[in-house]
């Protein structure tokens, strides 16, 4: 195996970067896949599991949501991040995903800390990463010479879960989209998406499991395809071994579920 990797900047003026990941042996074009962050940015748990996505056979391009020329803001520097997610890892699920219960969480700490951590939290829900994402799909298709003109699909974790399938309703190329706990897309907006998607929940994982029936529901309703499975006992970020609520068996499953969907829908 020869897997090549490199950071490499896209979008207008290069204005994005990002961490492409394939296998350099390859004797043909390889399909396309985007490895869409979690709030913790693409660190060096998200490298991993792009190249081990690109040792399956993918062309594997994890974006930098953050970044803008190379530089995050403050508010998301890597130990403000690590900073924020030990304590968001100290609440439930309720408390990470309710605002205010959330705000009462931060209003708890002492001032200083709290400070930071809200502002390292208002940062990141304050969105604006599609584009980004949008771009890398854009530069995979256009730009690399391993990946033009052949399939692309996308698959997040957390943020990057309910991103993979945003990306599903305003790009009507992608070939499906797999969400590892990440929140379902406004209902409006269910109708344009045009490839499957594929969606892990861990049962303990409340109130995003929660959601998953209205999401099947409204996909129904639209004609569209959703699978989603839901681990017992699983927690959120049930993927991540760099954490304290990772789940082997359910990322052990989730991983080889995740591999056939891709090869059904990009191969």
């Amino acid at each position: 195996m020869s897997l090549k990797t490199e950071w490499v900047p896209y979008g207008p003026g290069g204005e994005y970067s990002g961490y492409l990941a394939y296998e350099g042996s390859a004797a043909q074009k390889l399909p396309g896949l985007l490895v869409v962050q979690e709030a913790g940015g693409v660190n060096a748990h998200m490298e991993d599991v792009t190249r081990r996505f690109a040792a399956a056979g993918y062309a594997a391009f994890a974006p930098d949501l953050f970044a803008r020329h190379a530089r995050r803001p403050a508010a998301l520097y890597p130990e403000r991040i690590d900073d924020m997610l030990v304590f968001m890892h100290g609440l439930t699920s309720r408390q990470r995903m309710d605002p205010k219960e959330r705000d009462l969480a931060i209003a708890a700490l002492p001032k200083e800390q709290g400070a930071l951590i809200r502002e390292s939290v208002t940062t990141l829900f304050a969105g604006g990463f599609l584009p980004p994402l949008v771009a890398a799909a854009a530069h995979l298709r256009n730009e690399v010479a391993v990946t033009r003109g052949q399939k692309l699909g996308a698959l997040g974790f957390c943020m990057g879960g309910g991103l993979s399938a945003m990306l599903a309703t305003v790009d009507p190329e992608l070939a499906g989209a797999v969400m590892f706990y990440g929140r379902m897309p406004p209902a409006d907006d269910l109708a344009r998406i045009r490839c499957p998607v594929l969606a892990f929940y861990g049962s303990a994982d409340r109130p995003l499991v929660d959601s998953a029936g209205p999401f099947q529901e409204a996909m129904k309703k639209h004609g569209k395809s959703l699978e989603v499975v839901v681990y017992e006992g699983a927690e959120h970020a049930f993927f991540n071994d760099t954490r304290p609520l990772y789940d082997v068996n359910a990322a052990r499953d989730s991983f080889v579920r995740a591999l056939g969907f891709l090869r059904r829908n990009l191969a």
